[in-house]
């Protein structure tokens, strides 16, 4: 059996791996590569492999960077089946429809430039109708059930705990008559975080394939993460400012939602004026709701007594671009979520570009924010960032509030692997920048006694 490490090698963008035997031919993920121009310009690369011969993919959740590319895997000729939870294959028709949309729009500006240049036109990554053809070949699953895919493999999706529908991936592989055991973590979520369950422990598994995002960090509390980021609304509104918060559309901005409704509850915060200017996240938000099978209990009875999503507070959706281009006419009191999380597309860059350069008004960061993308660089504490070419002061003033990341940190990534009733055989360290991968491999050495080490991009595992 040959492992490939298509992407989230020694990097945090573009999982994918591709799994050969002598029979079957599988990924798990088909992620699309974010962050720096040298990253995202990977995705308009080959495939390494023929797409028309894979036979199956695994998805562990929504998240363009595991699902980004399957648009293009498809136009490419793959005609397998897509397995993912239900919850899932929901909210990817939202997010890969909302990412055709952004490359088609991106190529239509630069074939502005290029038609005034005399270059040739560009084509997108993807339309919008190859992700909708896409889409056809998206299985539900459940949790928990084993399934048979033929050819010696047989697979089980369990909760990751990360988002709505994610999963670890356990997959029983039979080659040369032996049966081994491969474990993809997917994206592990921190225990303890609003609306979801925690992730499951796995008790068993030959190789383990781990994610590593905050492999060199710990979060704080909860609890404490929710009084620091009431905290910082509370200070930001008194300044007679706006908030500006960028959240991604799916799973981050529910989870915030749920928190300021309720701190409202709890008389904590009062009187706020919530906007939401993502067409994405509210219909991120009603699958959200039509999964009560993903969440957990308490956010399960306050749907049932009636409490969620209501509370002390003033919530608009906005969809339209006129609905968006009015909320940049409030100077103050307004809390305005926004899409992309790492602040590279979207809305959030023209709430920025509003707010960013006026000092009675405040960015809170609730995310993870990559190598090269505008968010890190404002975290990174620059004076002045490029938004539409125009350049902007960064006044704003800027919170971080990493407690509320839907990743597991370095303790809780330990605990999981900790959970395997007999050790692995080996365990790569995936999805994080370079130092945090090698760093928590070595972590795993030296505090659990296992055999951990950090493939490289493209990197070939032969079991």
């Amino acid at each position: 059996m040959k492992i490939t490490c298509i992407g989230a090698a020694r990097t945090v963008t573009g999982s994918c791996y591709h799994i050969q035997t002598k029979d079957a031919n599988i990924l798990v993920d088909c992620g699309a590569f974010q962050g720096t121009k040298d990253n995202e310009k990977r995705n308009f690369k080959p495939f390494p492999f023929h797409a028309s011969k894979i036979q199956c993919l695994l998805l562990t959740h929504a998240h363009l960077d595991h699902s980004g590319l399957i648009p293009k895997l498809v136009k490419n000729g793959f005609k397998g089946k897509i397995l993912a939870t239900s919850a899932t294959v929901d909210l990817s028709g939202v997010v890969l429809l909302d990412s055709a949309h952004i490359h088609e729009r991106d190529a239509e500006w630069e074939n502005k430039r290029r038609l005034r240049a005399g270059k040739p036109p560009a084509k997108p990554l993807y339309t919008i109708q190859e992700a909708v053809d896409s889409l056809a070949y998206f299985q539900g699953v459940v949790y928990n059930k084993v399934i048979d895919l033929g050819n010696g493999i047989r697979v089980r999706f369990q909760d990751a705990g990360h988002i709505l529908g994610s999963s670890i991936v356990e997959l029983w592989i039979k080659d040369d008559a032996r049966e081994k055991k491969l474990v993809f973590s997917g994206d592990l979520g921190q225990k303890n975080l609003p609306l979801i369950k925690d992730s499951t422990p796995i008790d068993e598994g030959d190789f383990v394939f781990v994610e590593s995002t905050y492999g060199n960090r710990k979060h704080k509390g909860i609890t404490e993460t929710i009084d620091e980021f009431a905290h910082a609304v509370a200070e930001s509104l008194k300044r007679g400012g706006n908030v500006i918060i960028p959240a991604f559309a799916v799973g981050r901005t529910q989870d915030i939602l749920y928190i300021l409704n309720q701190l409202s509850r709890e008389g904590k915060l009062d009187h706020l004026q919530v906007f939401v200017d993502s067409p994405m996240a509210m219909q991120a938000t009603r699958i959200t709701l039509k999964h009560p099978e993903c969440l957990d209990k308490e956010t399960q009875e306050l749907m049932k007594t009636g409490q969620f999503p209501r509370g002390a507070l003033t919530l608009k959706f906005t969809e339209s671009v006129d609905d968006s281009m009015a909320i940049n006419r409030i100077k103050s009191s307004a809390i305005i979520m926004s899409a992309s999380g790492m602040c590279e597309a979207g809305r959030i860059r023209h709430h920025l570009k509003h707010n960013l350069w006026r000092s009675e008004c405040s960015v809170i960061f609730v995310g993870f924010q990559a190598q090269g993308t505008l968010g890190r660089r404002i975290i990174e504490g620059v004076k002045k960032v490029k938004i539409f070419g125009e350049e902007i002061a960064v006044n704003a003033r800027i919170y971080t509030i990493g407690g509320l990341s839907a990743h597991a940190d370095r303790d809780e990534l330990l605990d999981w692997l900790s959970k395997f009733k007999k050790k692995p055989r080996r365990v790569f360290v995936m999805h994080g920048e370079e130092e945090t991968a090698l760093g928590f491999a070595a972590t795993i050495r030296e505090q659990l006694n296992l055999d951990a080490y950090a493939p490289e991009m493209m990197e070939e595992i032969q079991i």
